[in-house]
C-alpha cells in the first residue's frame, strides 16, 4: 500500500495510494476531438465549463415564460429548466420538464434548439399531445390508488403495508392526459439493493396506467469541513436516507468508526441533513463524510463532463468511500483490491484528509491503474503521481466551489503540515523542499511524490505559462530551466491533451522521455501537428528539461 504523504526531510508529506494505484492527488485532460479529425463538427457539443453551463441554465430560467409562449404551450403549462448541452457552432440544446397547474407532467418533458443567433429552430416533446384536463379534481381518493400501488408492489415480493408517498400529476407518458396519482412504494430488489416501486393511477378511473422499478435518489444538504455547506445526492429507503448516490454509479459512504478493516456502516440519517461544518474527534461524526461524498460526487461529475468518462473504469460504476479509518491516520490512500477510497481522520482526529482535491487525486489513482497502468516506481511512479495531482486540481477548479477555490496547490486545506502551507505546489515544485523542479538523471531515484513535480510543473507551465501572476487570489511564480518565457493554452485544453495521452499513448513503462512523445501525439490527435497546442507541449516539457 502506497500512504498519502511520505516522510522525508522536514517531515514533508507526499500524497499517495495502494495497490501500485497512485497517491493522493490527480488531474486529467479531455478530448473535444477524435484522433483523426483535426475540427470537431458543427452539430459536436462543446465542453462547457461549471460557470458556463451554470450561466446558460440561468439565462434560460429567465426565459421560460417567454420559451413557452414562442413554443406554442398553454396558460397553465410551465417551463422548469433541467439542463443544457451547447454545440461547437453555438446551436443550444435546453432540455424542460413541465407542469400543468402547478402540477407535473410525467411525459411532458421536451427539449428546444435554439440557434447562436437565439432563434427557437425546433421543438422535441416527449409526447406531442395537447396538455389539457377537464377537471383537476380526483373522482377516486388517493388511499384508494395507493391500495392498488400497494397490491402492485406484493406481486413483486413487497411486504410494505403502506405507501411511502403520493402526489397529483398530469400523465402524459401515453395517449392522451390524464389527471392521476404517483403513489411510491418503498422495498428492495432480490439483491438487497433499496428501490421505489411508482405506480401511476388515473384519478378518474382508478385504472394502472403506468409502473417502474427505481432506486429513489434525494436531495440532501451536507455541512461540509473544507466545502462550505453542499448539496448532495442521497438515497431514501422507507423513512431513513442513506449516502448512497445511486445517480452516479452507486457510490456509498461508509463509516469504519476507527477500525482498520471491513466495509465499515453506511452512513444514514433521518432528516438529509448531514454534518455540522466543524471538526470532530467523534468517531460516528458525518462531517467527514459529507466531504467524502461531496468529493466523490464531482470527481464522478468532473470525468464524465469533461471527458465523457463514466466512472473510474468507464463503466457506469462507482468506487466506495470509508473514512474514520485507524485513530490518528494522518493519510489517505486508494486501494485497487477493494476499488475504495479510505481516509484517516489526521492529527488528534479532527483533520480529516477529506479535502476535494484530496478526494480527485485518490480516484484518478484508480484512472491511472484502469488506463496506463504506470508502474508505481522510479519515473512512471512519477508520472503516476502527477497524473493524480493533476486530476485532483481538475476536479477543485471544476467544482467552482467558494469555499474551496481552484488552485495549483495540493492538499492546501488539509493543513498536513501544520503551518498552513500546501503539501504541493505546481508552479514551483521545489518550494515544499524536496520536490524536482526539473528533470535531471537523478529524478528517477527520489519517491513518487517528488519526482513527480517534473510533469506537475509541464502542466501548470502548459495551462498557465510561466512568470508572476495571481489567479483566484492566489499567487504564483514559475521559473523555467531554460529561462524561456511561456504562453499557456489554458487548464481545459492541458487537461484534454494530458487524459487523451493517459488512455492513448502511455503504458505501464512511461518515462518522462516518452510522456513528452505521448502528450504530442495527443496534442497532435487533438488540435493538429504543429498546432499552437502542439508547440506549446513541446515549449513547456523543454522548460522543465525534458527535450527532444
Amino acid at each position: 500500500m502506497s500512504p498519502l504523504y511520505a516522510r522525508h526531510k522536514r517531515t514533508t508529506l507526499a500524497i499517495a495510494t495502494a495497490v501500485a494505484a497512485g497517491a493522493l492527488l490527480t488531474t486529467g485532460l479531455t478530448a473535444n476531438a477524435s484522433a483523426v479529425d483535426k475540427k470537431p463538427l458543427a452539430a459536436a457539443p462543446t465542453l462547457l465549463s461549471n460557470s458556463a453551463r451554470t450561466a446558460l441554465i440561468q439565462k434560460a430560467d429567465a426565459n421560460v415564460a417567454e420559451t413557452a409562449q414562442q413554443i406554442g404551450l398553454g396558460a397553465k403549462e410551465k417551463l422548469v429548466v433541467k439542463d443544457v448541452v451547447k454545440d461547437v457552432d453555438g446551436t443550444v440544446h435546453t432540455r424542460y420538464e413541465r407542469t400543468y397547474a402547478g402540477l407535473p407532467v410525467l411525459g411532458g418533458d421536451l427539449v428546444v434548439h435554439t440557434s447562436k443567433a437565439g432563434k427557437t429552430e425546433g421543438v422535441t416533446k416527449a409526447n406531442k399531445a395537447t396538455i389539457k384536463v377537464a377537471s383537476l379534481k380526483p373522482q377516486i381518493t388517493a388511499a384508494k390508488a395507493e391500495k392498488s400501488a400497494l397490491t402492485a408492489a406484493k406481486t413483486l415480493g413487497s411486504t410494505k403495508q403502506a405507501a411511502d408517498g403520493a402526489r397529483k400529476v398530469i400523465w402524459a407518458g401515453s395517449g392522451t392526459p390524464v389527471l392521476a396519482y404517483e403513489t411510491i412504494v418503498g422495498g428492495f430488489q432480490d439483491d438487497g439493493t433499496p428501490n421505489q416501486l411508482h405506480v401511476v393511477t388515473d384519478a378518474a378511473t382508478g385504472k394502472k396506467l403506468f409502473e417502474y422499478q427505481g432506486i429513489e435518489n434525494a436531495t440532501g444538504t451536507g455541512k461540509s469541513l473544507y466545502s462550505g455547506t453542499v448539496s448532495l445526492t442521497t438515497n431514501l429507503s422507507g423513512s431513513t436516507y442513506q449516502l448512497y448516490d445511486t445517480s452516479r454509479g452507486g457510490h456509498k459512504t461508509y463509516n469504519l468508526a476507527r477500525g482498520t478493516s471491513g466495509t465499515g456502516t453506511l452512513f444514514t440519517d433521518a432528516d438529509n441533513t448531514w454534518g455540522t461544518g466543524a471538526a470532530s474527534s467523534s468517531s460516528t461524526d458525518q462531517t467527514a463524510a459529507v466531504d467524502a461524498a461531496y468529493g466523490a460526487q464531482e470527481t464522478w461529475d468532473f470525468y464524465k463532463n469533461t471527458f465523457g468518462r463514466s466512472g473510474i473504469k468507464n463503466n457506469g460504476v462507482a468506487a466506495y468511500s470509508r473514512v474514520h479509518y485507524s485513530s490518528g491516520y494522518v493519510n489517505a490512500f486508494w486501494d485497487d483490491s477493494c476499488f475504495c477510497m479510505t481516509y484517516g481522520d489526521g492529527s488528534s482526529n479532527t483533520h480529516p484528509l477529506t479535502s476535494l482535491d484530496v478526494a480527485g487525486h485518490e480516484m484518478s489513482h484508480g484512472v491511472t491503474s484502469n488506463t496506463a497502468g504506470l508502474n508505481y516506481s522510479g519515473e512512471s511512479g512519477g508520472l503516476n503521481e502527477a497524473t493524480s495531482d493533476i486530476m485532483g486540481t481538475g476536479v477543485e477548479f471544476y467544482a467552482g466551489n467558494s469555499s474551496d477555490v481552484g488552485d495549483y496547490l495540493i492538499g492546501e486545506k488539509i493543513n498536513i503540515n501544520g503551518d498552513g502551507t500546501p503539501l504541493r505546489y505546481m508552479d514551483q515544485p521545489s518550494k515544499d523542499g524536496a520536490s524536482a523542479n526539473y528533470w535531471s538523471s537523478s529524478v528517477k531515484n527520489l519517491d513518487v511524490h517528488y519526482s513527480s513535480g517534473v510533469a506537475n510543473h509541464f502542466f501548470y507551465l502548459l495551462s498557465e505559462g510561466s512568470g508572476s501572476k495571481t489567479i483566484n487570489g492566489v499567487s504564483y511564480n514559475s521559473p523555467t530551466y531554460n529561462s524561456s518565457t511561456l504562453t499557456g493554452i489554458g487548464r481545459d485544453k492541458a487537461l484534454q491533451i494530458w487524459y487523451k495521452a493517459l488512455t492513448t499513448y502511455f503504458t505501464s513503462t512511461t518515462n518522462y522521455k516518452s510522456a513528452r512523445t505521448g502528450t504530442l501525439s495527443a496534442a497532435a490527435a487533438l488540435y493538429g501537428s504543429g498546432s499552437t497546442e502542439y508547440n506549446a507541449v513541446a515549449a513547456a516539457w523543454t522548460a522543465v528539461n525534458v527535450t527532444a
